[in-house]
């Protein structure tokens, strides 16, 4: 097999590191992120063809700055600065920085002063080229051997270039929407300065990820995966029914709380097509039983952890042979469990789920913990998945026990299921569906007045959540047109029985959350 091209992006604390990883991946190049930290011999490890140095929130110039081992220069290397990153290369290799007054943040107007420098290659040729900024300092002297290739009114250095050791560095932030042709300066780093093969592809990974786990795998080892219906769960459980055929055991707890008809769905899809080795498992009896009176959500969702847990270990002892558990971990999650201390700071520790490999002593094997999550919907087409998997919304693990706002109730489930089938039916009809991140029903705890026909009515109200969103880390609602939400209230007003007044809910994460509990 071909080597795989690979960018080794060291993270200094900006939030915008992980979008670098994903612009390099979106070029057809592989990237890792690893904390600024990295031991020079762990670099070496991994022997990446090019690097990549982040923003970040502090001053090279402060005591407790993150530095860079100077020897990382001397790997001859391709090397791109950018922002702190590019601070840090001027001062550590004999340039000079200074700190600013005034912190410049957002739309700054930039001039080539070198055109022939190849990260411009390619670029429609003007006077103004606008960049996004955010910074403190400033590099006033340049190191060596490099010479100034940008400058905006503020910034005599925007960009610094030494052909010769292919080290580059600009102020601005390449990786952002806002900067003009920022694409086309990182494709040029990576083909053009480093030279690098676009072979990171869905395909290639999806023949790597089938390889390693054969080969991991004993002959005689079974693997058991939970499976939840969602994107990721799906995914893990197609790839590795690939690699293992019948040694994947998977387990579809239905635990009362999913959606319309949803469990029967994802499971006789699955089992037509794919011959998925299926244990589906009924236990709403056992989750509701144990969740009624419960109004508070942080106890709903220890419950239904708790329980899971217990069913799904019960149902994984039957089975002999098994040696690994199988988890839809993503790269964010792992990301955010090394990431270097500033505005991207640790936001959760990355954990197995609900403890199972600690309880019931198995190995992970976790064949996505390398990808984003649209990464995840690519291998899902490359899998032969169809669209109604493969660009399903987010669903909650806790299910509809944290869209039915209070104590949970057989008639209450009822009436959010038949709510949120009208959400999603008029998503699908309008084409919203695949342009909104997320939208679905919430069932609020109280009831109003209304009037239907001649009759005064006091019944339920229903809560509209549809949001717009790259990753769930932050999110708008969708400004979805008015006739649509005029369909979605008239049909549930008149289909649901029990329901009397439908609400939008236009408030953004932060400082709302996505889901209400």
């Amino acid at each position: 097999m071909q080597q795989l091209s690979k960018v080794l992006i060291l993270d200094y604390g900006s939030q915008l590191t992980q979008m670098i990883a994903r612009r390099v991946r979106e070029a057809g190049v592989y990237s890792e992120i690893h904390p600024c930290t990295l031991p020079l011999a762990k670099v070496k490890d991994i022997n990446p063809q090019a690097i990549i140095l982040s923003g970040g929130p502090a001053s090279v110039l402060g005591p407790e700055s993150p530095k860079m081992d100077p020897a990382l220069a001397d790997l001859g290397l391709p090397i791109l600065g950018i922002c702190y990153g590019m601070q840090l290369l001027a001062h550590t290799l004999g340039g000079k920085v200074q700190s600013s007054q005034d912190r410049e943040y957002g739309r700054a107007e930039m001039d080539i002063t070198v055109p022939d420098c190849p990260l411009w290659a390619g670029l429609e040729r003007k006077e103004k080229r606008v960049v996004w900024m955010s910074h403190g300092d400033n590099v006033l002297a340049l190191p060596p051997g490099f010479v100034a290739a940008a400058s905006t009114p503020t910034v005599a250095h925007a960009a610094m270039a030494n052909p010769e050791r292919k080290i580059y560095a600009v102020q601005f932030h390449p990786e952002v929407a806002h900067t003009d042709d920022g694409h086309i300066m990182l494709h040029n780093f990576l083909f053009k300065v480093a030279g690098l093969t676009p072979n990171w592809t869905m395909s290639s990974f999806v023949d790597a990820v089938v390889d390693e786990v054969r080969n991991r795998v004993g002959a005689d080892e079974q693997v058991v995966c939970g499976l939840s219906g969602g994107i990721d769960s799906t995914v893990v459980a197609v790839l590795l029914h690939k690699a293992l055929g019948r040694r994947v055991h998977c387990i579809f707890v239905d635990n009362g709380l999913l959606r319309l008809n949803e469990g029967e769905e994802v499971v006789g899809y699955l089992r037509e097509h794919f011959d998925l080795n299926l244990n589906y498992v009924q236990a709403q009896d056992l989750f509701l039983g144990r969740l009624a009176g419960v109004d508070d959500p942080e106890q709903k969702r220890k419950i239904i952890g708790y329980t899971f847990i217990e069913v799904f270990e019960e149902e994984a002892k039957k089975i002999p042979g098994v040696k690994y558990l199988a988890q839809g971990t993503l790269y964010p999650d792992v990301i955010e469990s090394v990431s270097f201390k500033g505005p991207s700071a640790v936001i959760k520790s990355h954990h197995n789920v609900g403890g199972l490999p600690e309880k019931m002593d198995l190995a992970l094997v976790e064949p996505l913990r390398e990808l984003f999550k649209d990464e995840v919907r690519k291998v899902a087409q490359e899998l032969g998945l169809p669209d109604f998997i493969v660009w399903r919304h987010p669903f909650p693990g806790p299910g509809l026990a944290i869209r039915v706002i209070g104590e949970i109730t057989d008639e209450r489930l009822e009436i959010l299921r038949q709510a949120d089938k009208i959400v999603q039916h008029e998503l699908m009809a309008s084409n919203w569906y695949y342009k909104v991140w997320q939208g679905f029903a919430v069932l609020l705890p109280l009831k109003t007045v209304g009037v239907m026909g001649d009759e005064r009515t006091y019944e339920h109200v229903i809560a509209l959540r549809i949001v717009d969103s790259i990753d769930a880390m932050t999110a708008d609602w969708s400004r979805i047109p008015t006739e649509i939400l005029g369909r979605m209230s008239n049909r549930i007003i008149n289909e649901v029985k029990g329901v009397n007044r439908v609400v939008y809910d236009i408030s953004s994460k932060p400082p709302s959350t996505i889901e209400w509990e």
